[in-house]
């Protein structure tokens, strides 16, 4: 039987699903959300193949880090290898979320990071959206490559697959999904009207404390101007 905690954890997956597909941001079937168990080398999932608009919580999978099944019934989503690694990597996130938002996902086609256009970028998600390196779906490597795009910031595009995000919370996690596909939507218009303006450092100096002190969530062993 489910402990009290476990069952809440469970609700705040659904929570975090239901309001990634709410918004356009997956469909049926693809992308994924974990959050930690506490300070457990645990996790609790989304399933593979994710129906998003009948998901319960009794669906939810709870498995280690070594990817072992706390639980019985649904398999774990097939990108589980990488939000592993992003936890053991930072010890610091609780949530995980994995997209496909569309705009986000063709600039990942294209492999083109999304630069300094607007100042929030840099207060919650620390700076530049970067592109991964290709990594093969469902493997250790795409959690290598995800976490090396990532480097000390909150998000990342995966080479054409995606969009990688990790936060201190759901909340913050679901927030930082929206905000990428934003966006990448915005960078993809400002590209067809003309050059984009780029934020310059100066201006952006002002806003590390904030970043630091509310969202940042790497470890401190690598701390580094951003």
């Amino acid at each position: 039987m489910a402990s009290i905690k476990e069952d809440q954890l469970r609700t705040e997956v659904v929570k975090g699903a239901k309001a990634i597909f709410a918004k356009g941001l997956v469909e049926a079937g693809e992308g994924n959300v974990s959050v930690r168990n506490g300070k457990k080398e645990e996790l609790l999932i989304t399933p593979s193949f994710n129906q998003y608009d009948t998901l319960k919580k009794e669906e939810i999978v709870h498995l280690t880090f070594e990817g072992t099944p706390l639980s019985a019934g649904k398999l774990p989503s097939t990108e589980a290898k990488m939000h592993i690694a992003i936890y053991k990597s930072r010890p610091k996130v609780q949530a995980v979320i994995h997209t496909h938002s569309p705009f986000a996902t063709m600039l990942s086609i294209v492999r083109k990071s999304i630069p300094i256009i607007m100042e929030e970028m840099y207060i919650f998600l620390g700076g530049s959206i970067n592109v991964s390196e290709f990594g093969e779906a469902h493997t250790i490597e795409i959690g290598e490559v995800a976490l090396k795009a990532l480097g000390i910031k909150n998000a990342a595009l995966l080479a054409s697959h995606g969009v990688i995000v990790c936060g201190k919370s759901l909340d913050h996690a679901i927030k930082f999904t929206e905000l990428v596909e934003k966006l990448a939507k915005m960078y993809w218009g400002a590209l067809q009207i003309g050059k984009p303006y780029i934020i310059s450092q100066e201006h952006l100096d002002r806003f590390q404390k904030l970043f630091e002190s509310l969202f940042a969530n790497y470890p401190r062993r690598m701390r580094k101007k951003i």
